[in-house]
């Protein structure tokens, strides 16, 4: 193969089908068509004299050359793109991409469309993807530069990892105020009578099946709940209270976003619960790159309303 006469481009195809795993949203991801996407494949093919992707039913599945090749391209590029850019800044306005963020339902909810109004004036071809947390390793997909960023509680994470904090996020406990437990109140406080909480059947978000800080804190003091249904989703977990027979814990951003449409009443944990620390994480190659600085300042103001948590007409402005 004759390497002066190599298509760099080739190589952004390629990158875009290993993240992707379709002709068609790899195109999406770099401004090409179907067609275009497929041409270059077909190039790559004959320079390589590998079919580096085959078809498994919707997906397009790298083949081992593709696999061993994988990590070298991406480096390659992402080194490329840092030395072009250089100090050049990054202007939203001219900018057409698409950006992948993977976080919980709490985003989808209150950050996306309020983060889409923002760019649409700034960056109106910029195009927002958020993949669900529960699609898999975010750490992985940060690995492989499937997703640009990622929105989760604080983990100890590898070092090529960078990170920086969003919010706090306390827990709440919602239960629908047309719960017939509520007709033995009031109580005095604002916080929930805990051999109440022990006794009613929890709902709780969980995308693996365990359960989380409220146990501990329970085990702490030689308690336990009743957990009865477990659900990939906080909005879920919301609506499933406000049928009127189950109490949740959930961050209290989200409780008092949804509190009023959904007739719930927010108290107190009854016990101490540590509140979870909301990071942003990325891979530490685009610590520098003027595109992913800007989504991340972006990103950034956006949860600014989280940080404020007093703010509550803000906040549920969020999810509306």
């Amino acid at each position: 193969m004759n390497f002066a006469a190599f298509d760099l481009n080739l190589l952004r195809v390629f990158n875009a089908l290993m993240r992707e795993r379709s002709a068609t949203r790899a195109g999406e991801a770099i401004g090409l068509s179907q067609p275009a996407v497929s041409a270059a494949l077909n190039r790559l093919r004959h320079l390589l004299n590998d079919q580096l992707f085959v078809r498994r039913g919707n997906d397009m599945v790298p083949t081992p050359r593709a696999v061993s090749l994988d990590e070298t391209v991406r480096e390659a590029l992402a080194g490329l793109e840092a030395a072009l850019a250089g100090d050049r800044r990054f202007d939203p306005g001219a900018a057409d991409r698409l950006f992948t963020l993977i976080g919980a339902d709490f985003f989808s909810t209150l950050l996306m469309p309020k983060l889409s109004e923002r760019l649409a004036v700034k960056a109106p071809r910029v195009r927002l993807r958020l993949m669900d947390i529960a699609r898999g390793d975010f750490v992985r997909l940060l690995q492989e530069d499937v997703v640009d960023v990622a929105m989760e509680p604080s983990f100890e994470m590898p070092d090529w990892i960078s990170t920086e904090t969003l919010f706090i996020a306390p827990l709440a406990i919602i239960v629908a105020k047309s719960h017939p437990a509520l007709a033995k109140g009031p109580w005095r406080g604002s916080e929930f009578p805990l051999d109440l909480f022990c006794e009613l059947p929890h709902a709780i978000r969980s995308v693996d099946g365990l359960h989380g800080v409220v146990d501990v804190g329970l085990t702490a003091v030689g308690r336990s709940r009743r957990v009865v249904l477990m659900l990939p989703h906080f909005q879920s977990v919301a609506l499933a209270v406000a049928q009127g027979r189950l109490i949740a814990a959930i961050p209290i951003q989200f409780a008092r976003a949804v509190a009023s449409s959904l007739d719930l009443a927010i108290y107190d944990p009854p016990i101490p619960v540590m509140a979870h620390t909301i990071k942003l994480y990325w891979h530490r190659r685009h610590d520098k790159n003027p595109a992913h600085q800007w989504l991340r300042e972006e990103i950034l103001s956006a949860t600014e309303v989280f940080r404020a948590g007093e703010d509550m007409e803000a906040i549920a402005a969020a999810a509306s």
